[in-house]
């Protein structure tokens, strides 16, 4: 393909693009005492793929009092609102309702901020969504590890497993009360890990990894979380257990200290 004709496919690509649409929350609260569930609803989902649960999502984040014109206006004009990436948990096409899980920080960011005190009603910028992280099950064994950013991804990558799959799971909560019921296979072994404080380092799914019988066959991932932990065990999978890239997602969604614009600035420098 030569330059001109890529460009003018990348264009293309760009001008269907749909623009974002701005979503009105049906209901709110919370899943476990850390974590929000809000629930969208109404024609602004017209046409919302089937199909997506895990898959990554921007959501534009209303001021604090702003208004669904000015709103509307901004997206269209500027300045941009705030972006943050999160997971389509998931869509009941039947009832036209998509669910998005929000770790409650209470106030510290914009996102949680405006989760913790979401009412029906409310609204806020939807872009996306994208195609999911693991939709090609064909490993004799399955591994899945997440904190509370990345649960979503891996429950919905669970529930989309054949049910005669098997594997570990690792969940590393805040607090017991932070387990979910995910309808896993019942071949999938369950670990949930209790970390207090997020915002301190922790080496207890490396740990746990590291200690498993590793089993012979294919082995698929669905791993994401802090990036000390991701670099960590990106590394033992590549290099201790020689892991195809093919079958591993491994994924940093967010950094100890950093913000996720200054995350996602790292993440670029790091390749």
């Amino acid at each position: 393909m030569g330059v001109l004709s890529g460009l003018k496919q990348a264009v293309q690509q760009v001008a269907k693009r749909p623009g974002p649409r701005i979503l009105t929350v049906a209901r709110a609260g919370r899943l476990t005492p850390n974590m929000i569930r809000v629930v969208f609803a109404g024609p602004a989902l017209d046409g919302f793929p089937e199909g997506r649960e895990g898959a990554n999502c921007k959501l534009l984040i209303p001021e604090p009092g702003e208004t669904r014109d000015a709103f509307a206006a901004r997206l269209s004009a500027g300045p941009a609102p705030v972006k943050r990436t999160y997971t389509v948990r998931a869509y009941d096409a039947a009832r036209q309702e998509l669910s998005i899980d929000f770790v409650a920080h209470g106030d510290e960011g914009p996102a949680s901020r405006w989760a913790s005190h979401a009412q029906p009603g409310d609204f806020l910028g939807f872009a996306g969504p994208s195609t999911p992280k693991l939709s090609h099950f064909e490993a004799d064994w399955y591994l899945v590890a997440a904190d509370p950013s990345a649960l979503p991804v891996a429950a919905a990558a669970l529930e989309a497993m054949p049910r005669d799959a098997k594997g570990v799971a690792i969940f590393e909560i805040t607090a017991p009360e932070d387990r979910q019921e995910i309808d896993m296979p019942a071949g999938i072994e369950a670990h949930w890990l209790v970390h207090p404080d997020p915002h301190s380092a922790s080496t207890a799914q490396e740990d746990l990894i590291r200690s498993l019988d590793w089993p012979a066959g294919r082995v698929q991932t669905c791993i994401a979380g802090e990036s000390g932990v991701i670099r960590a065990l990106r590394a033992f999978l590549a290099q201790e257990k020689a892991l195809p890239r093919k079958d591993t997602y491994i994924s940093g969604y967010w950094k100890i200290g950093l913000v996720e614009d200054e995350h996602q600035k790292v993440k670029r420098a790091e390749g």
